[in-house]
């Protein structure tokens, strides 16, 4: 019996949507990487009951990380992105955790760059506070290790291909690593990353999308967490081909899921056509409630997957829209 309901919200579901397409869908995914870290922290002396934890977020960690602090008594102060909705807010401030929201802006660099200054000068006033520092630090990684043995148990290491938004790099970039790190042996776990366009994470930084950037999937700033060697290909999905993704999952397989969950679905389903013998399993991080009015509402403007192909490219200077793959072949990032 779970202790707390974050150790329920962080369990996924694993769903076979074909012979071999698998959902990992989580109703907030941010929970397994918060609840371990948490509890990393306070069995390492870290930190101690009682004391503030503070992190930047756009939405997901947020909800993640006060409710990590509400299982082991720890405040909760959160420097909030514009895209930090009501519901969201509503829920913050009952569990106890303290938000501060930026002013509202359209550039996404500015907004992060933002955040990131805002908490420098909390850590400044008040240097006992904790930076949970969720784009850097690898304890981010610890809660996946659980899920990828269940993963391995339930549909095997032998051909296995994740895809995954990258993000912040722990839940693709741990899923695989404790994958590959099989007790029994070398396994073949390949790793496809889903970006969105305007994205400096892997060199996207120079295009952008006419109508929204998928929140929590790329970044404007440099994450340590994203271990560029892990990836052996990427695409990058526009706004409008994530939407159709989320449709289609939901009208094919009634799996409601975020527009991340979308971008990832259209490039596991793509990946599944092209490796027809490979098992693909894609992560959903989180529920579809948040896009009601963005994306389900308009369900009607979805296209076909049929009729969505990506660009293949060899180089970003090739990258176009709506939906571009690149091999990257485990490349290391180039040093700054």
């Amino acid at each position: 019996m779970d202790q707390h309901i974050a150790e329920a919200i962080g369990r996924p579901d694993l769903i076979r949507l074909d012979e071999r397409l698998v959902c990992l869908r989580f109703e907030t995914m941010k929970v397994v990487s918060a609840l371990a870290a948490v509890r990393h922290l306070i069995d390492t002396g870290a930190v101690r009951r009682g004391d503030t934890l503070l992190d930047s977020s756009s939405g997901i960690y947020a909800y993640a990380l006060a409710l990590a602090c509400h299982r082991h008594g720890m405040h909760c102060h959160i420097v909030g992105s514009t895209t930090v909705d009501h519901t969201l807010r509503t829920q913050l401030a009952v569990l106890g955790a303290t938000l501060e929201q930026m002013e509202p802006c359209d550039d996404l660099k500015l907004d992060q760059k933002r955040r990131v200054e805002r908490v420098h000068e909390i850590l400044a006033a008040h240097p006992g506070h904790h930076w949970m520092r969720q784009y850097h630090d690898d304890i981010h990684y610890l809660g996946y290790r659980a899920i990828a043995d269940r993963v391995r148990a339930e549909t095997g290491t032998d051909r296995l291909t994740v895809v995954g938004g990258v993000g912040s790099g722990a839940s693709t970039g741990a899923l695989t690593r404790y994958l590959r790190a099989a007790p029994d042996g070398p396994t073949d776990v390949e790793l496809v990353g889903v970006q969105p366009y305007g994205s400096l994470t892997f060199g996207a930084q120079h295009t952008s999308d006419p109508d929204i950037i998928i929140a929590g999937i790329g970044s404007s700033i440099p994450f340590e967490n994203v271990r560029h060697e892990l990836y052996d290909t990427l695409h990058w999905i526009s706004f409008d081909a994530a939407l159709s993704g989320a449709v289609d999952l939901l009208r094919r397989h009634a799996v409601f899921a975020g527009l991340s969950t979308g971008a990832a679905y259209l490039a596991a389903h793509h990946e599944h056509g092209r490796t027809p013998d490979r098992t693909v399993l894609f992560i959903a991080p989180d529920t579809g409630h948040r896009y009601i009015d963005t994306v389900y509402t308009r369900h009607r403007e979805a296209r076909p997957l049929a009729q969505l192909t990506p660009r293949e490219i060899t180089d970003q200077t090739e990258l176009a829209l709506p939906w571009s793959r690149m091999p990257w072949n485990r490349t290391p990032a180039r040093a700054a």
